[in-house]
């Protein structure tokens, strides 16, 4: 790192690191500048020119914009003297000319409510009390530093803008305006979308949308970012609009792996009633999603389960936690260890899901544990022999330097939506974008010509494999990684003599020069990424891709590399943590096989009791098993869980037929219906915690709100089932008595404590020190533990197709398509999109079907377990690239308006995903005179 530069600002001498500007190196000392347009992690703008300051360098004194000018060595800087001071005055009074101030300039402003009598006789909506920014105003902040007068004029002019109160979650009120462009800059420099722009009227610059007037044809993701970074009331939350906070606390969001850190507003009432990123939250940099921003605040809803209840002659009736547990206890164990099951949350945070196993182990002598969303296991456990770990292996940051990204099978910009967001950064820096996905994803977008692969479904392993022997041929491996560091070479050099380019291309059908294309985006890439899912993959090569996508990532020598690394794309807000802690049928706390006897002895050991030795049930072989009777009775850990989720398919119907279910939930619903006991359980704003997010970074959740009634944290209610029982080792207090034993069992998690976490997240694995681990095999080799590549087969592609729906449906999602008309219509004073769908189908498929280019069509899902069925109605083109495959995609608009207008108390879980679906296709006869 290079020197530090010492300046002085006024009469303080402080260091400054070198690429400092002065308002940063001022903050960093804790010396106030007033500022309007500056903002952390933007680049400076120097609009407001309220950060103006003195300076004196080289022998030379000047005015300048402290947000745009860089420190100097011996530098002096003076932010108040009289010049400074009347000059920000002047440029405030500039300022205020078109925004209400008689409020601001007035000494009574912090004594006044909003019906008091104004004795300036500012008018009422004019005034600062009424604004729903009150209070966290920062021009408000700014007026007030400057100690302004009562002589200002308090006329200003008024734009006369309309309000744009019907787009979802927040309102536009640009007559508030100051036009500081922070909006438009962090949609353009941080998330990367231009829904926000500069527009011009009558000659004076305002804000607007870039495309129609709308933000849900604008290309918007409602991630909330703009409202954050707003200083005055123009953009504010629809929400609690009027609410004011009492207290806020930092936590963790519990919508996604990501695990953004989140600061929650908490008003007198006690409910949640804004969330902001947090700049200082090292996952996220301050951004969040449309689930976190907007839909977080569900511990706030009417008709939450506040008490137990037990049913008695078929009736859910109230009762003691006593007596809840009581029979709960008395019930399960009329089983046998085999006939139960406990389904996790995937809002569990690590010491909920710890219990969780121990319960399932210790209690109940079963491993018959999952998280409900580990849907797709294979994602990390395949990393296993590769990395050692089941996790990804660099952190999420270190994505926005790299060269090249490879996206196989995930959609991030909407499942992991902050992951996106340095991926997103790395293209605009240049790097290649290699998505792998039959569907069209925002990421598509972001592709150089020839780098968006739509191979035909279930042949995206065997591409992988044919890029991995393209790598090869092009002589673009590693050699001194590959030579020094990896096992296994010789062994894959052998298999991969079957991934012949021209039959990989006939598999696949992907050309082989863009497959030698991605090869050399990825293999010549100084650092390159892959992030890779499971939302197009088949289930038999879910674990195939892994160690596939382990092969290339070594072979190039990114595993360990800062900026490259290999990131598992699963839901669920901790289902790493999960994995980590032992809620898992096929691993102790560690990470450690159930059939590994060393690691059960000693397990054992730790707690008393024995350890079955057989794998238990995954969540999808639970609803198998709960369907046919094998399960008879379960716990489920209800929050965060919708049964209607892609993969969860049936969990409903196999629930009814247990003969014994507890559930611990938020609010009734489809799972609690079954139920013969409920258990409140405390929502994530309640209870102190922790998370893991998918770069292996443990998260210090927050209480910020009361528990009022009886509700309890997933882990005191499970603790407490266990003591129940008559088992021991369940004597916990607190949430940190729970991590300290797992910090004492999980060796990755060694050195980590609740209280080591007020200070910021950690990854794990760690040492003792303050040290935080970064990179999974960075730096030297570790001798304990040697990476292996994995043989693979090439495969051709099986025929599965369902002869009633013979066509797969890729259902692609987009913030916007320029050259697609989009209509907004306003229906009870809200916008939706309103547009034309288009159906791309393969010339010979729809010659078979008897259906012309621009014909009408319906598209019909294979109805799932639940008899749920999707219609897709559309105008016919004939494009797509394979026979069998048809496309279809959507605005994300759409999503964000079904969020906003939903009744669900808890609308987060219920935004679907976009897996490929089975499909019949039939043409859509249009009445004449129709059009």
């Amino acid at each position: 790192m290079a020197d530090p530069i010492k300046l002085t600002i006024d009469g303080q001498e402080i260091e400054a690191q070198p690429g400092q500007t002065i308002i940063q190196a001022a903050m960093d000392s804790g010396t106030y500048i007033p500022y309007l347009c500056y903002m952390p992690k933007m680049k400076p703008y120097g609009a407001c020119r309220m950060c103006v300051v003195e300076t004196e360098s080289n022998g030379r004194t000047m005015t300048q914009a402290s947000c745009t000018t860089p420190v100097a060595p011996d530098m002096v800087v003076r932010t108040k003297t009289g010049d400074i001071q009347e000059l920000r005055r002047g440029i405030i009074d500039l300022l205020m000319t078109e925004h209400p101030h008689g409020c601001l300039t007035c000494h009574r402003i912090e004594l006044c409510g909003p019906q008091d009598v104004c004795l300036r006789h500012v008018r009422v909506t004019d005034r600062c009390t009424i604004c729903p920014k009150n209070e966290r105003c920062e021009l408000k902040d700014t007026v007030r530093s400057m100690e302004l007068d009562l002589t200002n004029p308090m006329e200003y002019h008024f734009r006369d803008l309309p309000r744009h109160v019907d787009d979802p979650f927040y309102d536009r009120d640009y007559n508030l305006c100051i036009v500081c462009a922070r909006c438009v800059r962090v949609c353009e420099e941080v998330r990367f979308d231009t829904a926000l722009t500069l527009v011009s009227r009558s000659g004076t610059a305002l804000v607007g949308t870039s495309h129609g007037t709308s933000l849900l044809e604008s290309g918007c993701e409602f991630c909330g970012a703009c409202v954050d970074v707003c200083p005055t009331g123009a953009l504010v939350e629809r929400d609690y609009k009027w609410d004011k906070a009492d207290t806020q606390v930092t936590t963790i969001c519990s919508n996604c792996p990501v695990g953004c850190q989140v600061i929650t507003e908490v008003n007198k009432r006690n409910k949640a009633i804004r969330f902001r990123g947090d700049l200082a939250g090292e996952a996220n940099n301050g951004q969040l999603c449309f689930k976190g921003k907007f839909a977080s605040d569900y511990p706030n809803k009417k008709g939450r389960f506040r008490y137990p209840l037990v049913k008695i002659d078929s009736e859910l009736k109230r009762t003691t936690w006593a007596l809840a547990l009581e029979s709960a206890a008395e019930n399960l164990k009329k089983f046998s260890p085999d006939q139960i099951a406990i389904i996790a949350s995937p809002r569990g945070t690590n010491e909920d899901n710890y219990v969780a196993g121990k319960l399932a182990r210790v209690a109940l002598g079963t491993n018959n544990i999952d998280s409900a969303l580990n849907l797709n296991p294979e994602l990390t456990e395949g990393l296993l022999p590769s990395t050692g770990y089941g996790a990804a292996t660099n952190s999420i940051w270190e994505l926005e330097n790299s060269r090249c990204v490879m996206v196989i099978g995930g959609n991030p910009t909407e499942e992991q939506n902050v992951l996106a967001v340095p991926v997103k950064k790395a293209a605009r820096d240049g790097a290649d974008i290699v998505v792998i996905d039959a569907r069209e994803t925002e990421l598509t977008r972001y592709c150089k010509d020839g780098l968006w692969l739509r191979p035909k479904p279930g042949t995206e392993v065997t591409l992988v494999g044919g890029i991995l022997r393209a790598v090869m041929d092009e002589a673009l491996e590693d050699k001194e990684f590959v030579n020094t560091r990896v096992d296994g070479l010789q062994d894959i050099k052998q298999e991969l003599w079957s991934f012949d380019l021209v039959r990989v291309a006939q598999i696949t059908g992907i050309e082989e020069d863009q497959i030698r294309a991605a090869a050399r985006a990825y293999g010549s890439a100084e650092s390159a990424a892959i992030l890779y899912g499971a939302d197009t993959i088949l289930a038999e090569e879910k674990t195939d891709l892994a160690l596939a996508v382990a092969n290339l990532a070594l072979v190039t020598g990114n595993i360990g590399r800062a900026g490259g690394g290999i990131y598992p794309l699963f839901g669920g807000a901790n289902t790493q943590g999960s994995n980590d802690v032992g809620a898992n049928p096929r691993f102790l706390p560690g990470y450690v096989s159930v059939q590994d006897e060393s690691a059960r002895a000693q397990l054992s050991k730790e707690w008393g009791a024995r350890i079955p030795d057989q794998a238990g049930l995954s969540i999808t072989e639970m609803v198998a098993a709960m369907a046919d009777g094998t399960i008879k009775a379960a716990i489920v850990m209800a929050d965060g869980i919708a049964p209607d989720q892609p993969g969860l398919e049936g969990l409903q119907a196999a629930l009814d037929r247990l003969d014994f279910l507890l559930v611990s939930d938020d609010f009734p619903g489809e799972l609690s219906h079954f139920a013969d006991v409920i258990l409140p359980s405390a929502a994530f704003t309640e209870i102190d915690g922790t998370f893991t997010n998918l770069e292996r970074r443990v998260q210090l959740l927050r209480r910020g709100m009361t528990l009022n009634y009886e509700e309890r944290p997933g882990w005191a209610a499970l603790a407490a089932l266990g003591r129940a029982m008559g088992a021991s080792g369940f004597e916990f207090d607190t949430a940190a008595d729970v991590f300290a034993e797992i910090a004492s069992i999980v060796p990755s998690y060694a050195g980590i404590s609740h209280d080591r976490l007020e200070s910021g997240g950690i990854q794990w694995p760690c040492a003792d020190s303050e040290a935080s681990g970064t990179a999974i095999l960075h730096g030297e080799p570790d001798e304990a533990f040697r990476p292996r590549m994995t043989p693979m087969s090439i495969r051709e592609l099986l025929d599965v197709r369902d002869s009633e729906y013979p066509f797969t449906l890729a259902h692609g999602r987009v913030l916007h398509v320029p050259d697609h008309p989009v209509d907004v219509e306003n229906r009870d004073g809200m916008n939706y999109i309103s547009r034309d769908s288009y159906v791309h189908l393969h010339p010979n498929d729809a010659s078979s079907a008897g259906i012309s280019d621009g014909e009408m069509v319906e598209l019909r899902s294979k109805p799932d377990q639940d008899g749920n069925t999707v219609t897709f109605i559309g105008y016919a083109k004939l494009e797509s690239p394979h026979p069998g495959l048809i496309s279809v995609t959507t605005l994300f608009g759409e999503v964000a308006s079904a969020m906003q207008d939903s009744d669900d108390p808890d609308p987060a879980p219920r935004v679907r995903g976009l897996p490929l679906m089975a499909v019949s296709l039939t043409k859509v006869s249009v009445p004449a005179g129709v059009a």
